[in-house]
């Protein structure tokens, strides 16, 4: 990471709001707030509660966290998407996509926000593997599937195309808020660089998860690799630009 002057400089001169999808997250909510309010505390949060089963809810609003209950369960893409209509409508500069779940690191909120400022880019993407390489595993053959496929289609290689850390400007976060097909995956993300988005990667550590749900389990992992590879080879691939 940048000197600690330079990244907070960068996240004073902005409005950037964390927007944090929680899915039976009790045991990890008030862990990854903290850590929001100690390491990037000039940027702002919602916490979209997605029908939690738990008392996710009941714990955020005790502790008086900024948080939008949904009746239902939506899914990752109806609560970010959610999270994004709340930055969209209140006109911030920068949206990140933050796990619940204790993975992601607020530390380096402030150098996505400079980078983006620095290269012009629309998307800064907290990737494990910017400067690092990916283990050999089943997971992570996946993820070099749909490297390989967003290179063969936009000539542009994402090293962790699946990371959850992403960074969205005020250009890019009308589309996540408004258009109902547009979801937090590498699919449009890979679209969006065929649209002529810039498309950044920075290097990030995440930490394993400590307790509670993920939305994705073995068996959806593995589906979710082959869906994503087959919406960008296929899908995208004849979408256009609005």
């Amino acid at each position: 990471m940048k000197e600690e002057g330079t990244v907070t400089n960068a996240l004073q001169r902005k409005r950037v709001i964390a927007i944090v999808p929680a899915y039976n997250e009790r045991d990890n909510i008030v862990s990854t707030i903290e850590d929001l309010r100690e390491n990037a505390p000039e940027a702002d949060y919602i916490i979209v509660n997605d029908g939690s089963r738990d008392d996710t809810s009941a714990i955020c609003h005790e502790r008086g966290y900024s948080i939008i209950d949904l009746p239902v369960n939506l899914g990752l893409a109806g609560a970010f998407q959610t999270g994004m209509r709340y930055a969209f409508e209140n006109e911030y500069d920068y949206a990140v996509q933050f796990d619940a779940d204790g993975q992601h690191s607020a530390a380096y909120i402030g150098e996505m926000v400079r980078l983006a400022g620095q290269e012009d880019a629309n998307i800064v993407i907290g990737s494990r593997f910017a400067t690092q390489k990916k283990p050999v595993s089943a997971r992570m053959a996946g993820s070099a599937l749909i490297s390989f496929m967003i290179l063969l289609t936009t000539h542009k290689r994402i090293q962790d195309p699946t990371s959850g850390m992403r960074l969205f400007d005020k250009t890019t976060i009308p589309l996540f808020a408004n258009e109902l097909d547009f979801g937090p995956e590498p699919d449009t993300i890979s679209l969006l660089m065929r649209w002529g988005y810039k498309v950044v990667e920075t290097q990030v550590e995440m930490r394993e998860r400590v307790a509670g749900e993920s939305y994705l389990n073995f068996t959806k992992s593995v589906m979710y690799m082959l869906r994503m590879s087959i919406s960008i080879l296929l899908v995208q691939w004849f979408r256009r630009k609005k």
